[in-house]
């Protein structure tokens, strides 16, 4: 039970940080004189992509680490890498297609998923100075 509240809070913090990256990136389109619908459109697709890998993959290795708990490593293996190439899979299509289809701007769509790093680093550093304080 306290994995998955652990799931949950993570991705809220990413959901937030992939909020603030997205109207920040919206801004810089829209300075540059870019900003249009597919813009907007792709940078959704992308963060509610990115957001989705997370929390798929972190249900993923809590499972996985389940399965290792009770010996079965092999599974648990077995499990993160069905996930990781099924999650690569879901991103591609859905990516392809919203921007083969007009619908999103390319690299408005790809910037959201190359931002969920940072995003973990950055709430990583916020936490260790919480917990220096306290």
């Amino acid at each position: 039970m306290e994995s998955r509240k652990i799931v949950y809070r993570e991705t809220g913090v990413v959901a937030l940080g992939q909020l603030i990256c997205l109207l920040l990136m919206l801004g810089v389109f829209a300075l540059l004189g870019y900003f249009d619908k597919t813009v907007l459109l792709g940078g959704l697709l992308g963060a509610v992509l990115a957001t989705g890998n997370f929390f798929f993959m972190a249900v993923s290795a809590t499972l996985a680490s389940d399965k290792a708990v009770n010996q079965d490593v092999k599974g648990g293996t077995a499990l993160m890498k069905a996930s990781y190439f099924l999650r690569l899979g879901v991103i591609f299509i859905l990516l392809f297609a919203g921007v083969k289809s007009g619908l999103c701007n390319a690299l408005a769509s790809v910037i959201p998923l190359a931002l969920t790093r940072i995003i973990i680093t950055v709430s990583e550093f916020f936490r260790k100075s919480k917990e220096e304080k306290v």
